[in-house]
């Protein structure tokens, strides 16, 4: 009878951690998208730095590159 209390205690925590395991997971999951998307953005905004930049000023955008 004791091993059997056991071991259903036993499975039950292996349950629990399972399912916080997963919950993490998908978590982390949510914030790398949301990281993604950030640098997406970011590049895309760089990108209209650099055009506008180009634009005003080519030799100044060739000298930064260098």
């Amino acid at each position: 009878m004791v091993k059997a209390a056991w071991q259903t205690q036993t499975s039950r925590v292996w349950r629990e951690e399972a399912e916080a395991q997963r919950s993490r997971a998908d978590r982390l999951q949510a914030d790398m998208d949301e990281v993604k998307e950030r640098l997406a953005q970011l590049e895309a905004k760089n990108q209209r730095l650099i055009d506008l930049l180009s634009t005003v000023d080519p030799e100044r955008l060739t000298a930064l590159r260098d």
